[in-house]
């Protein structure tokens, strides 16, 4: 007796994806099951990249699959694909961009800019394709931390090629400025040097641009909400009551002009003494996951107070590239895969799928 396709899927609707953390079944990631007697073989698609947890994954589906009476040989293809998803009405795409993330402070000081370096380059690490945009005109941070020397190549004088880090396409003001030059520029000046830097960078073909916002609730959030299309956004803070009021005017903002909170990330929750290991709650405790509770958003994760994620995003190395193996580059990685199954989440995109509509006089 054969095994059915009934069987298959009820065995699948008892196997959770650890990350989507819904069944294989509902999540609908489930493809081309083919059945050859007792022989089974099908694709697992998932919305999310994935590249550290495939293996686990495929054993986890294979296992399940095991378990049926009589189940001869099991072969499950685990892959991703990664789609475009909505953005606010009225504004356009940026070319070359599927998904564009902002990471977002209310106040500065709480190491958003090291967190969004580490978002951007754990995607990569998990096998998307990634971009950087710098987005604080006043205080760029991303070449020191990505190491990058240089100023950008412009092939046609008009459009920049974006400068490498660490597999990454990044751009920010700081490649066009000698680094102690102070931008004393007025609102309307930053707003269009952030809509040029954004919309005149030859992205390749990128999964995921990740923008770090400057801290605050000002002109260069409000061009982003308005003419930037952001997927979604990433609200950064730390425990500590002060920075918690300004990361919930940041988090109201996004909410006020439509744009996705995709979650909440923890920074400085906890500190280990290097040397003798105690540890303790410097900033105070549970904040984020008060605020994430108030909002019914998730808390994505929780970062340690540790002097060498510091010293790495100094360095240039930040801290999922200098010990991809870590602990907290851990961490960061579970942090990306949960945005990124965030975004899987929302509406997908289908504007390129639509012809364009010419009219003509015949």
């Amino acid at each position: 007796m054969s095994i059915s396709e009934l069987q298959v899927q009820t065995a699948l609707k008892e196997a959770v994806d650890p990350n989507m953390q819904k069944d294989f079944v509902s999540a609908k990631t489930v493809r081309n099951i083919k059945i050859d007697g007792n022989n089974v073989s099908l694709d697992v698609v998932l919305p999310y990249p994935a590249k550290s947890v495939i293996a686990e994954i495929k054993q986890q589906v294979e296992a399940k699959l095991k378990t049926i009476p009589g189940m001869g040989n099991v072969n499950a293809a685990v892959s991703s694909k990664i789609l475009s998803h909505a953005v606010q009405r009225g504004v356009k795409p940026v070319p070359g961009v599927r998904n564009i993330i902002a990471v977002a402070s209310g106040k500065g000081g709480v190491g958003k800019s090291t967190t969004a370096v580490n978002l951007a380059l754990a995607l990569a690490a998990e096998g998307a394709r990634v971009g950087i945009l710098d987005a604080d005109i006043y205080g760029p941070s991303q070449p020191m931390m990505l190491g990058i020397t240089g100023k950008p190549e412009s092939e046609d004088g008009q459009n920049l090629e974006p400068m490498l880090g660490h597999g990454l396409q990044a751009m920010s003001i700081g490649f066009l400025i000698d680094v102690e030059t102070p931008m004393v520029w007025r609102g309307p000046m930053v707003t269009q040097a952030l809509e040029q830097l954004l919309n005149n960078t030859k992205w390749h073909d990128l999964d995921y641009l990740v923008v770090d916002l400057p801290p605050g609730t000002g002109d260069i959030q409000l061009t982003l909400a308005q003419r930037v299309p952001v997927t979604g956004a990433v609200i950064v803070t730390t425990p500590q009551d002060i920075a918690l009021i300004d990361a919930r005017k940041g988090l109201k903002m996004f909410q006020k002009v439509n744009i996705p909170i995709l979650g909440i990330v923890e920074n400085m929750s906890l500190h280990i003494c290097s040397n003798c290991g105690h540890e303790e709650r410097i900033f105070g405790e549970g904040g984020g996951e008060r605020m994430g509770k108030d909002y019914d958003i998730e808390m994505l994760g929780a970062l340690p107070l540790d002097m060498a994620i510091r010293q790495q995003v100094d360095s240039g190395k930040p801290t999922v590239v200098a010990d991809p193996e870590g602990r907290v580059a851990q961490i960061y990685k579970q942090i990306a895969r949960r945005v990124a199954v965030k975004i899987g989440d929302l509406a997908q995109d289908h504007s390129a799928k639509f012809p364009s509509i010419v009219i003509q006089n015949t």
